[in-house]
């Protein structure tokens, strides 16, 4: 992996996610920004897909169970050429391919519709076990909220993944300790996340969600074990990158023109320092 082309990417993902949710003028910011270094190492250096056929049969699934987060993945498709990046400025407008949760049926790139928090994990299981039991090599990436943890169908997923060895699905939690109504620990305490899904016979490794090559060394480890599903769970801090929403740990933000003009800027000048270091 090119380690600077990667953060560079990131940097890239954050400033266009912010740029498509601008356009809404408020939006999922924070569980979006947290994942732009996951989606920068997916699409930069691990991931086999064609933007010019996004239903190319062999190529490896993206499912953002978490389906709030659908501006970093509009931003990714954009940036990767699925679409002129553009198009995403018409977020959650009328007669939008962008709404505000992902629909397969609407945005190039999208693979399962999601928003109905738990039911992507449950999704991802029928790709993978689809396309295992058609002899396909491709894998499925699902990303998931550690609020999103509170629906009991995420375990019954884990469980049926385990059950049925499926060792060409890797879970992402994406663990930034915040959901709608506050703090995760608040609304319900899982205790130590890696620990329970390691229980549940997924080869489990927990990272630093922003660290590019801790995420591209774990997503290797993981594909090196056969006979299991796997999952990393990402250290992250939410809002990361929008100055208005990460000192805050913000879900949803509506901020004022101003202060979208500051985390513009700020994400811009991140990016540069990025080229020119």
């Amino acid at each position: 992996m090119d380690e600077r082309r990667i953060k560079e990417l990131a940097a890239e993902i954050r400033l266009e996610t912010l740029r498509v949710i601008h356009s809404r003028g408020f939006g999922h910011v924070g569980g979006s920004m947290d994942l732009a270094d996951v989606m920068a190492v997916l699409y930069g250096a691990v991931m086999e897909y064609d933007p010019k056929q996004p239903r190319w049969e062999d190529r490896d699934w993206l499912v953002m169970s978490k389906g709030h987060a659908g501006p970093v993945a509009y931003a990714t498709f954009g940036l990767m050429g699925y679409y002129p990046k553009e198009e995403a400025y018409t977020l959650n407008q009328p007669h939008t391919k962008f709404p505000s949760h992902m629909d397969r049926k609407l945005t190039p790139g999208v693979d399962l519709t999601t928003g109905s928090l738990g039911q992507g994990a449950s999704t991802a299981v029928g790709a993978a076990l689809g396309n295992k039991i058609d002899g396909r090599k491709s894998r499925v990436y699902a990303i998931l909220g550690d609020g999103e943890l509170d629906e009991g169908e995420i375990w019954e997923a884990f469980h049926f993944a385990y059950a049925h060895k499926l060792d060409n699905l890797l879970f992402f939690v994406d663990k930034n300790g915040y959901q709608l109504d506050g703090p995760t620990d608040d609304i319900l305490a899982h205790s130590d996340i890696a620990a329970k899904c390691a229980a549940f016979g997924l080869y489990t490794q927990e990272i630093d969600g922003h660290d590019v090559t801790a995420i591209y060394e774990a997503i290797q480890n993981a594909q090196s074990k056969k006979g299991v599903p796997s999952c990393i769970v990402l250290d992250t801090i939410k809002g990361k990158g929008a100055t208005f929403a990460e000192p805050k740990r913000e879900h949803s933000s509506q901020p004022k023109e101003e202060q979208w003009a500051e985390a513009l800027a700020a994400a811009e000048q991140a990016l540069e320092t990025i080229r020119k270091a």
